[in-house]
């Protein structure tokens, strides 16, 4: 039986991304950045996908207020879906679309969907993260808690905001993921899976080096985006969403 490396989520993309991927025999890579509109992520993917590793463009979309996130990975989506709108909307959009509703680091900090999410949108999410390197040991054994107690497949990703921390986490799938298509048909029909990530001084320095990067993003970062900066590419009043989510907009 055919066995297949995935890492399911990470933010960053470049040569160096991709030699680090080859080299830990990851055969496919799910590109997510932050803020960063479906058909951008969907061109860049393109541009590092080879005979060797497959790069499939995914959204980390940021439900609800600043005050209030709850993040929910898509793979599979045909259509944009912004930012900032409900998460009622967004699992409506994920099921319009037949994409694969994920759920990153569950119950982590104040950016993730709650037990009680969880098993309010059972029959839409395909997938819940059990392991990734922002993760302490209390993390995985509470998001394998839920992942148990709803019966849902996990997964383990990356989750790399830094390229060295590429190839060092993967879900390994028993199947053939040659596409997009069939990554999605792998999530949303739960073919068998086991999730491995490295272990040692290295690992738990790049582990690290995540976890500083985390307190950056959600200070100095944060602080940048809602007051310095433009309206983001995937606000939902952006003009090239065409005013199609204003209903849903929490912004």
């Amino acid at each position: 039986m055919p066995t297949t490396r995935v890492d399911l989520h990470a933010k960053v993309l470049d040569d160096e991304v991709v030699r680090r991927a080859k080299a830990a025999g990851i055969d496919v890579l799910v590109y997510a950045p932050h803020f960063t509109r479906l058909p951008d992520a969907r061109d860049r993917a393109a541009e590092y996908s080879d005979d060797e590793l497959l790069v499939v463009p995914g959204r980390e979309l940021f439900t609800g207020s600043w005050r209030d996130r709850k993040h929910v990975l898509a793979v599979g989506l045909t259509d944009p879906v912004p930012d900032f709108i409900t998460l009622d909307a967004v699992f409506d959009e994920l099921r319009r679309q037949d994409a694969a509703a994920l759920v990153p680091h569950p119950g982590f900090l104040n950016v993730s969907l709650t037990p009680t999410d969880v098993e309010r949108f059972r029959d839409t999410v395909a997938a819940v993260e059990t392991h990734n390197p922002k993760h302490l040991p209390y993390h995985d054994s509470r998001a394998r808690a839920i992942a148990d107690a709803y019966d849902i497949p996990g997964f383990a990703s990356s989750y790399a905001h830094l390229p060295e921390t590429v190839g060092g986490v993967w879900t390994a799938f028993d199947a053939a993921i040659d596409s997009e298509a069939d990554l999605v048909d792998a999530l949303e029909s739960g073919v068998p899976r086991q999730t491995y990530h490295q272990r040692g001084a290295r690992y738990q320095v790049r582990s690290l080096a995540e976890k500083l990067h985390l307190g950056y993003e959600n200070t100095w970062e944060k602080i940048d985006r809602i007051l310095l900066s433009g309206t983001e590419p995937t606000h939902p009043r952006h003009i090239a969403y065409d005013g199609q989510f204003d209903d849903v907009a929490v912004y």
